[in-house]
């Protein structure tokens, strides 16, 4: 048999009317950490100190944008370290 204890946090913790609450904190971590992996890893962060200065290796036939309008350029530019 289940102590009184027990019957009590089940139905307060596990009641159908709280499942919204823990959709809506869960879709919020994820977004939110989702959010900071992808600040973490912009084209702007540079993580290693190999080259403390990507900006200074971009070529002038080299793009940097996700799109492009109006330009056309012979090499897209990519990071080749995070």
């Amino acid at each position: 048999m289940s102590s009184p204890l027990r019957r009590g946090f089940m139905k307060n913790w596990y009641a159908v009317e709280a499942l919204p609450i823990y959709a809506i904190i869960g879709s919020v971590l994820v977004g939110g950490a989702w959010y900071l992996k992808r600040l973490a890893t912009g084209p702007t962060v540079v993580w290693t100190k190999t080259n403390p200065t990507p900006w200074n290796t971009i070529q002038p036939d080299q793009g940097t944008k996700i799109v492009e309008v109006n330009q056309k350029f012979d090499k897209g530019w990519s990071r080749e370290k995070l």
